[in-house]
């Protein structure tokens, strides 16, 4: 909203709540003014379930529902980066218990479980050995049957952080590091430092390509630095949080959303 206001001329936005928006997906109108829709609800269903709903009333949603689709979900999204030829860990889906435990015998250890759906690391489980496995998968079998798909993972050797790309249109406008001496999941939000990182030629073509992948207008790319492989993506995020991106590397993160999404308008 504040980026919106500095920008010359004048650009009108309307803030609306999700939770507060009743759609009759059966009729010919939402009530929302025309113009594309930037979706930041950060509830998965919300989000995913909205953005269907408002693409079916008429309105050019960003990101729009196939993107949002294949880079919420995990395996979705391992497949559409695999697909790309875009260098990601090796990657395992299993739907049992004892599926996902030959899946590691294949992976070895360490090796990560990751829930398909979920942000910030949570419910994600570093796996040290065959009986700490067990244990946690055990755990998952009496979760709801979401957490009953095991998204398994090589525990890739890299230094102890990732990198966070930003793509808005075809450009990566910015990086951070995401450090972290105390756990190996990085995220910012558990705490994570978050450090400028340079926009390497490597590190543009493998973002540009994974937000291609996905068919993403505006997203967050996950890489890590492999120790025997160079950069490799594990992860596109369809709703970006960029608040600690912002004061780490100067990038006026929300303005370019703004100019981007008049640009759309243009067209």
């Amino acid at each position: 909203m504040d980026a919106a206001k500095k920008r010359s001329g004048h650009v009108e936005v309307n803030l609306v709540d999700a939770k507060d928006l009743p759609l009759e997906i059966t009729g010919t109108g939402s009530g929302l003014p025309q113009g594309p829709v930037l979706q930041r609800c950060v509830s998965h269903y919300r989000n995913l379930h909205t953005t269907a709903a408002l693409e079916g009333l008429g309105h050019r949603v960003v990101n729009n529902f196939h993107s949002a689709t294949i880079s919420s979900d995990k395996v979705f999204c391992s497949i559409a980066l695999a697909r790309a030829g875009i260098r990601t860990p090796r990657t395992y889906l299993a739907t049992t218990e004892g599926s996902a435990l030959k899946a590691l015998e294949e992976l070895g250890y360490p090796a990560v479980l990751k829930p398909v759906v979920g942000s910030w690391g949570r419910l994600s489980a570093l796996l040290k050995d065959s009986d700490f496995a067990r244990a946690i998968i055990e755990d998952r079998e009496y979760m709801y049957p979401l957490y009953q798909l095991y998204y398994l993972q090589e525990f890739v050797k890299r230094p102890p952080r990732d990198i966070r790309s930003f793509v808005v249109g075809d450009q990566t406008i910015a990086a951070i590091y995401r450090i972290s001496a105390t756990d190996w999941r990085t995220n910012t939000a558990r705490g994570g430092k978050a450090e400028n990182c340079p926009i390497t030629s490597e590190l543009n073509e493998l973002s540009l390509k994974s937000a291609r992948a996905v068919e993403g207008e505006i997203v967050g790319v996950d890489l890590m630095e492999s120790s025997t492989e160079g950069l490799v993506v594990h992860e596109v995020n369809n709703t970006t949080e960029f608040k600690n991106t912002v004061p780490a590397t100067g990038v006026d993160i929300p303005g370019l959303i703004v100019d981007y999404l008049v640009s759309l308008e243009k067209r």
